[in-house]
């Protein structure tokens, strides 16, 4: 096991891997910017180092400061959490090259994963289902009938070393194609610096779902269940839950083993995800891989019992996961609400500022991880995520009672937060349903237009 880990991160990411690493007797060391110096997490670390200022591009982004970090503390290894350096193969081999771990997967499979294409083309080979587009980026000078012939209309433009909605553009025709691809290849360069956009068959309303893998360096591979990631607003994940609701054993079974496939393929180690795009006929499509730990992995430790972080760690260290497939139950449902520092009445703006208040739910099936505190400032520099509630329930029904409760007892003032969003979906008959997809909060917003989110929604015929 290793014996100082630096966490390149902040938030509440930084704050869950210190638990882990405590959990497992490992010195955590911190890595910070000068926004971050009175963080929670600074403030919990064995050591704290300051690795620039506040924004990202000079510090967290910053990889000669954060490997010198690791060196200066005697760090053995490096947690990169997600976002920032999560997912760059040039810092894993670095690490590599000065004696450091990089947890997460191999250099090669990083660059093979960020690069959409690519992914795809290997999805494609390993036997799984890709949707109809193109193999690589789209070059300079484009043959848009042949195009339009190949894939149809509509049509998603996407970053192939993208992710999180940007560089994402969806084209109704030939016109919107010739607008959009522009704008889309300017959004890319300037949030990966990397200008390339692929083109595939876009799918109106689908279900997102993913799958947990887990997998060590002796070549086990554990698919630790899906995840529906459908309620999202402009590609930004919200809500998440798992199982999935109202899916087959048959497809869950599909996916599970599609998964296990593809990350043997590309030898993958580590903790991943494998995401799909699933439609009304449970046909399902491989999209991306996601080399790091997801926002959203709470959900799955809720109804597996699974210390994701803490294997992550384990596995990276050279260690046998030594459970088995058939050793993986899924117990209950469980559900998680992104909260973000945004007002959801005025567009889902930014809100930083100073907490001035905060008070955490609890209760049966309660989980909160967030790194807020009275006096805390959520400073503007970086994403709006200030924490996340989970709730686990023995069924769908207890777990969104449990949700319920546990915003309805959250209290953080002094800025605006997505909680009243957030009661008004789950209090909603439609997503009571369980039948989800990707356009649902968009309805949402629809339906609620501007100004004050009422309390409760009315109860809708059938």
């Amino acid at each position: 096991m290793f014996e100082k880990i630096l966490i390149a991160n902040r938030g509440e990411i930084a704050l869950r891997i210190l638990r882990a690493c405590h959990d497992l007797g490992v010195q955590a060391i911190v890595a910070y910017s000068e926004a971050d110096r009175d963080s929670l997490p600074v403030q919990l670390a064995d050591e704290a180092v300051c690795i620039g200022p506040a924004p990202a591009a000079k510090s967290y982004n910053h990889i000669p400061s954060v490997i010198s970090a690791a060196l200066m503390t005697g760090c053995d290894a490096i947690h990169p959490g997600y976002g920032f350096l999560a997912e760059n193969a040039y810092i894993a081999e670095i690490c590599r090259d000065v004696g450091i771990t990089f947890i997460g997967p191999e250099p090669g499979t990083i660059e093979q994963m960020a690069d959409k294409s690519t992914a795809r083309q290997i999805a494609r080979k390993a036997g799984l289902p890709v949707l109809p587009g193109t193999p690589d980026a789209l070059p300079a000078t484009i043959d848009i009938r042949q195009l339009t012939k190949d894939i149809g209309f509509p049509m998603m433009l996407k970053a192939v070393a993208g992710g999180g909605g940007r560089g994402m553009r969806i084209a109704k025709d030939e016109r919107d194609l010739i607008r959009l691809l522009p704008v889309a290849q300017a959004e890319a360069q300037a949030a990966f610096l990397n200008g390339g956009i692929y083109a595939e068959r876009f799918l109106d309303r689908p279900r997102h779902i993913e799958v947990q893998v887990l997998a060590d360096k002796h070549g086990k591979v554990l698919a630790l269940g899906e995840r529906d990631c459908s309620l999202q607003r402009r590609h930004q994940k919200l809500i998440e839950e798992a199982p999935a609701p109202h899916i087959s054993r048959k497809l869950r079974s599909n996916l599970e083993k599609a998964s296990v496939k593809l990350a043997k393929a590309i030898h993958y180690t580590g903790v991943g995800t494998f995401e799909f795009l699933v439609d009304a006929d449970e046909h399902y499509f491989f999209i991306e891989a996601n080399t790091r730990v997801q926002v959203e992995h709470p959900v799955t430790e809720a109804i597996t019992g699974i210390d994701i972080i803490v294997w992550q760690i384990r596995v990276a260290a050279g260690e046998h996961i030594p459970f088995n497939q058939g050793d993986i139950k899924l117990q209950g449902h469980a559900i998680e609400c992104r909260i973000n520092a945004e007002n959801p009445a005025n567009g889902f703006t930014p809100a930083a500022g100073t907490v001035t208040g905060y008070l955490a739910p609890g209760g049966p099936g309660i989980r909160v991880d967030s790194h807020l505190y009275p006096g805390y400032v959520v400073p503007p520099t970086y994403d709006s995520l200030i924490g996340k509630v989970i709730a686990w329930g023995a069924t769908r029904e207890e777990a969104i009672a449990r949700m319920s409760r546990a915003l309805s007892e959250t209290v953080i003032t002094g800025i605006e937060t997505t909680i009243p969003f957030y009661r008004f979906v789950l209090n909603h008959p439609t997503y009571k349903s369980g039948k989800l997809d990707t356009g649902m909060i968009g309805d949402f917003v629809d339906e609620l237009g501007t100004g004050p989110i009422p309390e409760s929604v009315p109860v809708l015929a059938n």
